[in-house]
């Protein structure tokens, strides 16, 4: 019994022991087959780098300032690109045939040296550009404007036709009904009530005198209130939200890029009209940016990168820039964009005077248009807003002499220590009124 007793204690610790090895050796296995080869660099890590280092000059799958970078590393040796990243000048004057031609080839234009970069760094890189390009994904359907029934929801008018239905099946039933006790009282000898005798409503309506005089003051009062308020909204377009001939997205350039307002509306600062930006200003980074940079984790919801990248073309075909040779054809086409806000002619407003002198931020008029993907008007813009704004604004001197000495002489006047536009003049009529 001891010797059978030991060889089953020797046998599970033989089999324990041979379990112990096999999860080693997988366990090896898995993390070999997870850790990258030597030398063949981190994707994601290549990804980083590339859009730091990279990304103002080169694209993946297409030409930019420099060459489209996807499969690089199929067509050039690694020692070979080390060198050229790291200082592509010595290379190209020591007469190496690749070298020469690709300067050549890029306008004689030498490429920035990255001595910083290591050789583990430019493996990283090359693995992010040999991987396949993504399929670009499908793009995304436009949101659904006006009455139109969102999909999973019911129509509005399936439910109107639903309500008008009943209501046809209540005013039948009461018909029905009225109709089968008229026939019950007739077929038992009884007369119809005494409502069916009297005068019908109208009749009796018009003989009460007051009340007729009433009813019209009410009506007459009602009608003006809604004649009022519809007149009243005569040029008041608040939300209006016009498609553009080329789609701006004030979201991803203020918003998500940071772009200051004033660097596209420059004149706002110094002239009455804060003006269209010239598309020039717009090709000062487009003529890098030929496609829609995010991903799937961008912040854009209601379009695809296509849709983005389709519009980048159409700025290419205003100016006349042939994003493959990187140069102006000379053939423009002008843009028509459509006015978003538009004051009465006899309204004077000045941009200068709100942006520089009293140092109101864009956003104050405008809304936020940092999160605007379709631009839009965000205020009334009506006199009562403007004299409202006027009445609880106060006057900023901080830093500001403009007003240094009215402002002394009025704050004396009306003893108080701030004044508000109003109180500077900003309530009187020719200040905005010719």
């Amino acid at each position: 019994m001891k010797k059978v007793g030991n060889h089953n204690s020797f046998s599970k610790k033989l089999l324990f022991s041979l379990a112990m090895l096999l999860s080693l050796s997988l366990s090896s296995l898995a993390q070999d087959a997870a850790a990258p080869a030597a030398g063949a660099g981190d994707p994601a890590k290549g990804k980083a780098i590339f859009n730091t280092n990279c990304a103002a000059c080169h694209k993946l799958d297409a030409r930019a300032t420099g060459p489209a970078l996807r499969g690089v590393a199929d067509k050039y040796d690694k020692e070979w690109i080390y060198k050229w990243v790291h200082n592509s000048a010595d290379l190209i004057k020591s007469g190496d045939a690749d070298a020469v031609k690709v300067f050549e080839e890029f306008g004689k234009v030498p490429m920035t040296p990255f001595p910083q970069l290591s050789n583990e760094d430019i493996d990283n890189i090359l693995a992010f550009t040999s991987a396949p390009a993504e399929e670009a994904p499908a793009a995304a359907a436009a949101a659904v404007k006006g009455g139109e029934a969102q999909e999973g929801g019911i129509s509005n008018n399936v439910i109107l036709g639903v309500l008008a239905v009943v209501l046809a099946m209540l005013i039948a039933m009461l018909f029905f009904v009225k109709n089968v006790l008229n026939k019950i009282a007739k077929a038992n000898g009884i007369e119809a009530p005494v409502a069916e005798k009297s005068l019908p409503l109208w009749k009796a309506f018009v003989k009460n005198q007051f009340l007729v005089l009433v009813s019209s003051i009410v009506m007459i009062l009602v009608g003006m209130y809604f004649i009022y308020g519809y007149l009243m909204q005569i040029g008041v377009d608040q939300n209006y939200e016009p498609i553009q001939p080329i789609h701006y997205s004030h979201k991803i350039h203020a918003g998500d890029n940071k772009i200051e307002c004033k660097y596209c509306h420059s004149s706002a600062r110094v002239s009455k009209n804060a003006g269209i930006p010239s598309l020039n200003v717009c090709m000062n980074c487009h003529k890098s940016i030929s496609e829609f940079q995010g991903d799937k984790d961008s912040t854009y919801v209601e379009y695809s990168k296509e849709f983005y990248t389709g519009e980048i073309q159409k700025l290419y075909d205003a100016v006349g820039w042939d994003k493959n040779t990187m140069s102006y054809t000379g053939k423009v086409k002008p843009v028509k964009w459509v006015r978003i806000h538009n004051l009465p002619d006899f309204v004077y407003f000045n941009h200068s005077q709100h942006v520089s002198v009293a140092g109101l931020e864009c956003q104050k008029c405008h809304g936020k248009v940092e999160t605007f993907e379709i631009m839009k008007q965000d205020q009334p813009l009506t006199m009562g807003w403007c004299v409202d704004c006027h009445r609880k604004t106060d006057v900023k001197m901080e830093g500001n002499a403009y007003y240094a000495k009215i402002h002394e002489e009025l704050s004396k006047k009306y003893g108080v220590d701030k004044l508000t536009a109003a109180q500077m003049g900003g309530l009187e009529c020719g200040k905005c009124h010719y």
